[in-house]
């Protein structure tokens, strides 16, 4: 008929290979294969296990049972730590666990977006650390030392926090913009630097000292205007950071994918010397990336220090900084993986008493977290295992000269 457009028929094969190629499908089988490594180490150290191994030629299937029955209970024991208790008396005590999951993951998440930021410009933020706390000491202070209105007060307390940590960021870029400093150095460093000032100011009765007890120093406790409010009651312990996390995702989705600043930022991330040949401030889109860097981490601290009913001790970052590493590369350093990857581990912080309960080591689950890092790290190897077909890429730079020039620009 005249008129028709014929539609070219779909290559289901071209899509097959480009879907099995994909960065999606590598991180899949890579968290897949972190739990199956988990598994393995759970069964290796199972005492019925052991045991069945003298008489595996006798009873295989003794073996075989002991392996699944530990896999069984040490998973099933994740879930139910994390996700869903079915065993609760209540409904209260049945959501109990994926409260905690939510709670526990906010500050990943926000903390993974920071340092997935970074990677996304080309620069490696080590500085999660001392970056959070030196937002936790911003906010710890106003917490506890000024005395403002309902709302108005953790507002600031928020706003405290992500300054804190921004200032911090900001310094690292401004090194390397202007020295050359290596920013994985120096954020190193500064880590080090910030978590012994703060130990120091934890000393001070008049910074941020509050009781000591058994050796341990702790600030005061934040006044109740300063605290986060609950988002489901004083029953849970799950509070607006949670909310804040969110929120910060969706700020980071715009602000990568679709405003000037987030293409500027990538356009460095993809080239920084034809970003500059573009026109491109290259030195001033350090500052401005490390500092924005340092601001979602930031978050991450109005978390810790606002959410704490006993005042915020030594401890009070959690090693979210390093662990938010993890989360970004699993992430992809993209809105949505964070969000899922923050999610993950989140649940494995939630269930790892659960597990210890079933008599398995909780550093099973570090031992999975460790894993699916460095299968993510090594798309090589997981190709290889599972015959994926090589990747369908462009050169980072052609990209690039696409997105300043247009198609046909040199």
């Amino acid at each position: 008929m005249s008129g028709t457009v014929k539609k070219d028929p779909i290559d289901w094969n071209a899509a097959l290979k480009e879907m099995l190629s994909g960065g999606i499908t590598r991180t899949i089988l890579s968290v897949i294969l972190g739990f199956a490594v988990g598994a393995f180490f759970m069964i290796v150290s199972n005492k019925e296990f052991l045991q069945s191994i003298g008489f595996f030629f006798a009873d295989p299937l003794a073996s075989l049972r002991a392996a699944s029955d530990v896999v069984g209970a040490g998973y099933g024991a994740l879930i139910k730590g994390s996700v869903y208790n079915s065993a609760a008396a209540s409904l209260e005590g049945s959501i109990r666990p994926l409260t905690e999951t939510l709670r526990l993951a906010g500050p990943l998440i926000a903390a993974g977006l920071g340092i997935g930021l970074g990677f996304r410009v080309g620069l490696f933020n080590i500085g999660g650390t001392g970056q959070l706390v030196s937002g936790l000491i911003w906010a710890t202070f106003v917490a506890t030392r000024l005395e403002l209105p309902p709302v108005i007060h953790f507002v600031v307390a928020i706003i405290a926090a992500i300054v804190g940590s921004t200032l911090v960021g900001a310094f690292v870029g401004f090194l390397k913009a202007r020295t050359g400093a290596n920013e994985v150095i120096t954020t190193i460093m500064l880590n080090y630097i910030i978590v012994s000032f703060f130990n120091f100011l934890l000393l001070d009765n008049n910074l941020l000292q509050g009781a000591t007890a058994g050796g341990h120093t702790k600030s005061d406790p934040a006044f109740d205007t300063a605290r986060l409010p609950g988002l489901l009651g004083d029953s849970f312990a799950l509070n607006l950071g949670f909310a804040l996390s969110l929120i910060a995702v969706v700020i980071y989705w715009w602000l990568m994918e679709r405003s000037t600043i987030g293409f500027r930022l990538r356009a460095v991330g993809f080239n920084a010397s034809a970003a500059k040949t573009a026109g491109i401030n290259v030195e001033g889109t350090y500052v401005l990336a490390l500092g924005l860097s340092a601001a979602f981490v930031g978050i991450a601290a109005a978390n810790q220090a606002l959410s704490s009913t006993g005042g915020v001790t030594p401890t009070t970052h959690a090693g979210i900084g390093f662990d938010a590493i993890t989360v970004a590369l699993l992430g992809g350093s993209s809105a949505s993986g964070v969000l899922l990857a923050g999610l993950l581990f989140g649940a494995f912080k939630a269930g790892s008493s659960a597990i210890q309960i079933e008599g398995i080591s909780p550093d099973v689950l570090g031992i999975v977290q460790g894993a699916i890092v460095l299968f993510i790290a090594a798309p090589p190897l997981i190709r290889a295992i599972f015959r994926l077909p090589p990747p369908q890429t462009t050169s980072m730079l052609s990209a690039l000269r696409s997105k300043l020039f247009g198609r046909g620009g040199k």
